[in-house]
């Protein structure tokens, strides 16, 4: 059965049992004036590290809506539309959809939960809002900018939580495992556009460009790969995991660890995408200090490849980054400061495709809650890179981009 087929099938189950249930209706309109200096947006396939162009703009970031419908049986429904119009793309789309069971805990102290569908799977610390934006900072890490591009799955998780209340202990225990298709190209965008900074995320059925390198062009050793790359693909049927740890302390924070692997078969290509093997470990942490003051981090550090199908190498990279953040309110004020390092070592001997890069990034984030629902908010961003690819696009191999950006943000909630 293909993703339209199970996706028909789930909107079926709920338009045809809606009667009695529990309804919301969730939502985020961003506006965003922007102030860029730096070359040609990763996101409009270039090697810039910014999500937009050299110049100032005004831009729709993000528009979302989520609907969810919940039955007293603890199931639930719930799918997540995003839209965005800038100066260089506009599109609208499916980011998640899922049915959700969530259990009652048991006599000991024990709660499991299910997730089946397209989803994202437990990584990100940072966008916790509505329509999976981030609401300390207008731009997400570089770690998490990823995960909005290129990691999503279709498949199904199963959590089980050991309550420390019901056990004497001061911690919530959660082991979550998940399966999935549809994520075999992952990986491709990090090798070829590098880390990167900002907010936008790939819809279900959206594919992106690839930035110029030698080694793509007619004659090249990797011209087969398409101009763009879809990451939601299933190319090899071959079936994937990821895996997490969290211990959890209420109102003080909690410490995860995970491990992430689309077992991609490297040396299988169709229709000019190819199944990255992509594998990555996973670590995080929040400390509330108080009510007003926490600090989060979060380093995530992997390896990929993509194999010509003679399966010698022609990508293998590792790559890594890690972020630390620390956000204070005061009143109807937030000020949130993070800072990143990140790098990609390449490892293979191909010609005119070289993805090594290292970087730092400066994030300075201001927000001011408005009213119920609306909030205003600047952010300075500052990315320092090395990168010696852009060299192919005429571009300088070491390259400080900066940007500043004024959003207005509305989150609606009607039940």
């Amino acid at each position: 059965m293909n993703t339209y087929k199970r996706l028909g099938l789930c909107s079926l189950l709920v338009s045809s049992t809606t009667m009695g249930a529990q309804t919301s209706i969730k939502g985020v309109v961003d506006v965003r004036a922007s102030i860029v200096d730096s070359v040609k947006s990763y996101a409009a396939g270039g090697y810039g590290k910014l999500g937009l162009d050299d110049g100032s703009q005004l831009s729709l970031s993000q528009a979302a809506l989520e609907f969810g419908i919940e039955w007293d049986n603890n199931i639930s429904a719930h799918i997540v539309a995003n839209a965005y119009a800038n100066e260089f793309e506009q599109n609208i789309g499916v980011t998640e959809a899922f049915l959700k069971y969530r259990s009652l805990p048991t006599e000991q102290g024990y709660r499991w939960q299910n997730r089946t569908g397209i989803f994202y799977p437990k990584i990100s610390l940072e966008n916790n809002a509505i329509g999976w934006a981030s609401i300390n900072t207008l731009n997400s890490s570089t770690i998490n900018t990823w995960i909005g591009e290129e990691v999503r799955v279709l498949g199904s998780e199963f959590s089980i939580t050991r309550l420390g209340k019901f056990n004497d202990s001061e911690f919530d225990t959660t082991f979550s495992l998940s399966a999935f298709v549809n994520n075999d190209p992952t990986g491709a965008l990090l090798a070829w556009h590098g880390w990167s900074l900002g907010n936008q995320q790939t819809l279900w059925t959206e594919s992106r460009e690839i930035a110029p390198f030698m080694a793509h062009q007619p004659g090249g050793e990797i011209e087969a790969q398409a101009q763009k790359s879809d990451p939601f693909l299933e190319v090899d049927n071959r079936v994937g995991y990821h895996a997490m740890v969290e211990l959890k302390k209420a109102k003080k924070g909690h410490v995860a660890v995970g491990f992430y692997n689309n077992r991609g078969r490297p040396y299988i290509v169709k229709n000019g995408q190819y199944a990255w093997q992509t594998r990555f470990a996973h670590a995080q942490a929040v400390y509330h200090f108080d009510k007003t003051l926490q600090l989060s981090a979060q380093v995530l550090s992997g390896d990929t490849l993509m194999q010509h199908p003679t399966r010698t190498d022609a990508v293998n990279n590792d790559y890594h980054s890690a972020y630390v953040a620390l956000s204070k309110r005061v009143a109807r004020h937030r000020f949130t400061g993070r800072i990143e390092s990140f790098g990609i070592e390449d490892n293979d001997t191909t010609y005119g495709d070289n993805n090594d890069e290292h970087g730092t990034a400066l994030t300075l984030s201001y927000q001011y809650r408005l009213s119920k629902g609306w909030f205003l908010g600047s952010e300075y961003n500052v990315v320092d890179s090395y990168r010696p690819s852009r060299w192919y696009a005429g571009e300088p191999r070491k390259l400080k981009e900066q940007q500043l950006q004024f959003s207005a943000r509305y989150f609606f909630q009607h039940k």
